[in-house]
């Protein structure tokens, strides 16, 4: 099921079992798991983007073989705010993904998280290969690691 308020999705998530992050790009998905306790966000991997349907089933074996319990996908508004046709493709990525798996599902937004990996990547003095590697990956990290820490304040404010 999608959720677009964080705090029905923070509802439906099973407690002790890990929460993916994706960064849905044209050519990659980058992806990002918690430990179960939900604290911290670990890159984990960068899919190279081919038809929907052998997209899904990897995302899918992988976040089942991580006991993934849900899934929060990077939203890309403009920085006004807005969205444009990347949020309107990654609402689709979305619906069909809902199609093929009972996980839920949100949003989180996505603005500068791929600017921060690089910068992080930049300051750990990683290499320009390496860093187009991991970077779609590390971007998924920030995005699932905004979304932990949202989580977590709903947690303590109950």
């Amino acid at each position: 099921m999608i959720h677009e308020e964080i705090e029905t999705f923070a509802a439906a998530l099973p407690a002790a079992l890990p929460i993916a992050g994706l960064d849905l790009g044209t050519a990659t998905i980058g992806v990002a798991i918690s430990d179960r306790r939900r604290m911290t966000a670990t890159p984990l991997e960068t899919i190279r983007r081919r038809k929907f349907g052998v997209d899904a089933q990897k995302l899918l074996d992988l976040l089942a073989g991580r006991e993934a319990c849900g899934i929060v996908l990077g939203l890309p508004r403009n920085m006004d705010g807005s969205e444009g046709p990347r949020c309107q493709s990654t609402r689709a990525f979305a619906r069909n993904l809902e199609r093929l798996c009972d996980l839920p599902v949100t949003f989180w937004d996505e603005r500068l998280s791929t600017v921060a990996a690089e910068r992080a990547l930049l300051e750990a003095d990683t290499s320009r290969k390496r860093r187009a590697e991991v970077i779609d990956h590390v971007a998924a990290g920030f995005i699932l690691q905004g979304a932990l820490d949202r989580l977590g304040h709903l947690g303590r404010a109950r």
